[in-house]
């Protein structure tokens, strides 16, 4: 995410009401923080569908997977909780 990006995003936000005050190292450092929990967040996401992947099996063993798409669709779904 760049500077211009972080910029939009707090403009967006009505975050954006006194520019000549914001600090925008802080600000820029805040948004990295912010991606990298979300990041981290989405990961664990994926790591508990494979681990339902893992330990999901049809009575003659074989192990149903759980696709990209349901990983994506899962990762979309946390802006409903």
């Amino acid at each position: 995410m760049t500077r211009d990006d972080i910029i939009r995003l707090a403009r967006e936000a009505d975050a954006w009401e006194l520019p000549h005050l914001i600090d925008h190292d802080g600000l820029e450092r805040f948004a990295a923080l912010v991606a990298a929990a979300e990041r981290e967040a989405c990961a664990k996401v994926c790591d508990e569908l494979e681990n339902q992947r893992i330990n999901s099996t049809s009575l003659s063993g074989m192990v149903f997977g759980s696709s990209v798409e349901d990983c994506a669709a899962a990762i979309r779904a946390r802006s409903e909780t």
